[in-house]
């Protein structure tokens, strides 16, 4: 007999949403309520939720019995106002029927799978966390999302965010091209993990300029599993955005506070993850969020005028991308972190192997130990461009206040302002990929193109609340 014939013989009677008493082995009782696999789950084992929110996976040799406490009604029973993963307020009846694709009234949004935490789930095998939710899993476990639009959705590839880079950024800005290129989008969303999703927004911030719709990424803290989980409610305001928003342009969509009262959506250059677990871990950095979304209403923040944003524009969209988009990126930037006791031969090491761009992530207004300076004219005389950002979070650098950041400069040293150390890092990849003249980059690396410097440094309190 197979897994699923043990699975339809063990369940006989019972129905997902049923409240069931489990009589394992040893005479234990478990209760709870009877839920779904996802179509990639092993069939050996099922799933129940406890009251306290969390959900176990129960080999099926372990059981010697089940029954049913209660039955689930369809009719009856409506979702309350918060899920259990307190999403954003739910305003649909409880449907498992729902077909996206044949809302033709609604807005219409690419909804593209990259992996992360936001496609994670438990695998109650070995009740580990694994990236295998697939794009449509993840639409019709949140039936409220087809209040707001009819959502097509594709897998791309399915990676924790530790191993996207340059390759992987190529193939979502061609997927996202291919998407607008199509002229049925009001908007796309990319799913994505958080690790290093600021990473992806600047690479697609600088590959992609002139969109004419609102990209959004968005990722989660905790996995769709978790009763704390801030999966549903992220994907929801992305959706939001993606088809409310006024502007194009490249945002990360993301919890604005620890509980589920606001999500923000940021800049793409603009941001950075600031928490490793806390669903508020991202924050616009210089600047206020862009947007934010309140119990399922967008509220569009005051841009500050250095600013720039495009208006979101459908009938810029034709057969062929407005403006020949450049997605390569060339790997060969290393950023530098300075911290004291470093030695400073690493910049030969750097120079060894073949690095073109040097970010250094200094102290304060942009310091380093004088110890560097003597290797810093040397790599710099070969050729290599080495530029300075700060490891303070708010705030930029400038080499003329100390006699360091004088003596920098004149080694040749360039301030990138309040460019995030990340962002810089991104943008001296795609300028290194995309043109040839070692000048130019230089140029253009102290040059604004997709609002990765502010010229005007806000009261950190305001930004951050």
């Amino acid at each position: 007999m197979s897994a699923n014939d043990d699975l339809q013989s063990i369940l006989d009677g019972i129905k997902v949403g049923d409240i069931i008493n489990v009589v394992l082995n040893n005479n234990s009782i478990i209760s709870g309520r009877c839920m779904p696999r996802y179509e990639s789950s092993e069939k050996d084992h099922i799933i129940i939720k406890l009251n306290n929110g969390y959900n176990i996976g129960i080999k099926l040799n372990r059981i010697k019995s089940i029954t049913k406490v209660s039955s689930f009604s369809i009719v009856t029973e409506e979702l309350p106002e918060k899920s259990l993963d307190n999403s954003i307020s739910l305003k649909s009846q409880y449907r498992n029927d729902i077909d996206l694709s044949k809302m033709s009234n609604l807005p219409k949004i690419a909804l593209i799978s990259t992996g992360g935490t936001i496609a994670s789930k438990i695998d109650y095998r070995t009740g580990g966390v694994t990236s295998v939710l697939s794009a449509k899993d993840l639409y019709t476990s949140i039936p409220e999302l087809s209040l707001y639009a009819s959502i097509d959705t594709e897998i791309l590839f399915n990676e924790y965010s530790e191993n996207i880079g340059p390759t992987h950024w190529n193939l979502i800005a061609n997927k996202i091209i291919d998407k607008i290129n199509s002229g049925i989008y009001d908007g796309i969303v990319i799913s994505h993990g958080t690790d290093t999703m600021s990473y992806t927004a600047a690479a697609l911030s600088f590959a992609l300029q002139d969109l004419p719709i609102p990209v959004i990424l968005v990722g989660a803290q905790r996995s769709s599993d978790r009763p704390s989980s801030d999966a549903s409610s992220n994907l929801i305001a992305s959706v939001i955005f993606a088809t409310q928003l006024d502007y194009s342009g490249v945002f990360v969509s993301m919890h604005g506070s620890i509980s589920d009262e606001q999500i923000h959506c940021h800049l793409g250059t603009r941001v950075r993850k600031n928490h490793t677990s806390k669903r508020d871990a991202f924050k616009s950095i210089d600047i206020s969020p862009i947007a934010v979304v309140k119990e399922d209403q967008i509220e569009i923040q005051k841009i500050p005028s250095n600013i720039i944003l495009q208006k979101k524009n459908r009938n810029k969209i034709n057969k062929e991308f407005n403006v020949i988009p450049k997605i390569k990126f060339d790997d060969r930037v290393f950023l530098l972190k300075y911290y004291p006791g470093l030695n400073p031969l690493i910049l030969e090491n750097v120079q060894k192997l073949g690095y073109k761009v040097i970010i250094i992530e200094g102290t304060g207004l942009g310091h380093i130990n004088k110890n560097f300076f003597f290797y810093l004219k040397e790599v710099i005389a070969s050729g290599m461009l080495v530029f300075m950002t700060s490891q303070c979070i708010w705030g930029r650098t400038n080499l003329n206040v100390y006699d360091t950041g004088r003596d920098l400069e004149k080694i040749g040293v360039i301030s990138l302002s309040n460019m995030l150390s990340e962002t810089a890092t991104v943008k001296a990849m795609w300028l290194l990929a995309n043109y040839n003249d070692l000048d130019y980059i230089r140029n253009k690396m102290q040059e604004n193109i997709s609002n990765e410097i502010t010229y005007i440094t806000p009261i950190v309190e305001d930004v951050i609340s």
